[in-house]
């Protein structure tokens, strides 16, 4: 298990945010959400995301949300130190215009990109951006275009003759500094495979903590074979209900569960079943379409899943029992936790200021910018005398 973890939060651009579980995502339609994805929203999320101590924001991609370079662009110089780990597809630009694209904001943002691939898991969505390659064909372009990538961003001069991309002389002028980390998911074969040749973080939705060991040796083991290893971190992406009591904690998932029609279900179930994600059909297993037998291992739920694609379950307990959760992940392998929470800004003071802090006391987790106590913080009748 590892000494210290790190904790990313959510910018919730698809649909935007909401006291109920904003419905759609990976190639269904969102429901309508109480707040839109404003740039003065997202930057309230973002700003105290930093102040509470995540390390980064995930931005989501795809046509069910605004755009993650413009989205994460606008909002960057509303904050100081929070990273973007912000998500785009492969395939959709070129290799060269994607990574000069991640040396400007590298370098105007001071060193706060971080890089999700997604290759796409819906056929019908990648069609919409004029896509039509099948999955196996979206994953060896994927690999030709992490080589691409990093073959420019270590100062090569890149003559390129490959299946998806042709490149002739190509230089960087604009290499990031630092180099953005690529996180990267899949639990098919052929994403196995990219995840193992390129990726910094392999990113699993969450799953009990069983079957995510299995995927974090799957991947450790391809990793080897490659003669990378020990080079492959782990994350997971993760909703949370976190609450002062175990009770409080699942009022709130009940609360949201009641919020979530048997139509709404259906609906969005119905488009989620075409998905061709190997990932998406394990947390469709978890929540069975139904509402009944939720809690999928002690304090993991997976009703979000039920009408929102991707990461589909939550973390739901008391501060204590999420932090002993978490662990539980450690211990499994994963350094990273990618959460978010309905809604968003309200839930990451939840998590934040309740789950972190524990963490702290148990030597797992370390602010990573602390601010300096002042005189004004100093506890009523603590001793302290001023003369």
């Amino acid at each position: 298990m590892t000494d210290q973890l790190k904790f990313h939060w959510f910018l919730p651009t698809n649909g935007g945010d909401g006291r109920q579980v904003v419905a759609g995502g990976h190639g269904v339609s969102a429901g309508a959400a109480g707040r839109p994805a404003s740039v003065p929203y997202l930057g309230q999320i973002a700003r105290s995301a930093e102040q509470l101590g995540f390390d980064a924001a995930l931005t989501p991609t795809g046509a069910w949300c605004e755009d993650a370079w413009v989205s994460t662009a606008m909002i960057s110089s509303l904050s100081e130190r929070l990273k973007f780990l912000v998500a785009f597809r492969p395939g959709l630009t070129s290799p060269f215009l994607s990574a000069q694209m991640a040396g400007t904001f590298q370098n105007l943002s001071g060193g706060r990109l971080l890089l999700n691939v997604v290759t796409g898991g819906e056929s019908h969505e990648q069609r919409m951006y004029g896509d039509f390659l099948d999955k196996d064909g979206r994953y060896e372009r994927c690999e030709e275009f992490l080589h691409v990538v990093r073959s420019l961003w270590a100062g090569e001069t890149v003559t390129y003759d490959g299946r998806y991309y042709q490149l002739e002389n190509a230089t960087l002028d604009q290499i990031p500094d630092p180099l953005p980390e690529i996180y990267f998911g899949g639990s098919s074969e052929a994403a196995g495979r990219v995840a193992a040749k390129h990726v910094d973080v392999y990113l699993t939705w969450g799953e009990p903590p069983e079957a995510v060991r299995e995927k974090v040796e799957w991947i450790r083991k391809l990793a080897a074979d490659e003669g990378r290893e020990g080079d492959v971190r782990f994350g997971i992406r993760l909703h949370t209900i976190a609450r002062d009591t175990s009770e409080a904690a699942w009022a709130e998932a009940d609360r949201l569960l009641s919020g979530i029609s048997e139509d709404q279900i259906a609906q969005v179930q119905a488009g989620l079943k075409r998905s061709e994600s190997v990932g998406q059909r394990r947390m469709l297993d978890l929540n069975a379409g139904s509402k009944e037998s939720l809690e999928v291992y002690p304090n993991l739920w997976a009703g979000v899943g039920l009408v929102r694609g991707g990461a589909g379950t939550a973390m739901v307990g008391s501060f204590t029992e999420i932090a002993d959760l978490v662990e539980q992940y450690a211990e499994v392998g994963i350094e990273e936790f990618v959460m978010s929470g309905y809604p968003h800004l309200e839930e990451s003071y939840w998590f934040g200021e309740g789950v972190l802090p524990e963490l702290a006391r148990r030597g797992l987790w370390t602010h990573p910018a602390p601010v300096a106590a002042t005189a004004a913080s100093v506890p009523f009748g603590s001793g302290r005398i001023v003369s």
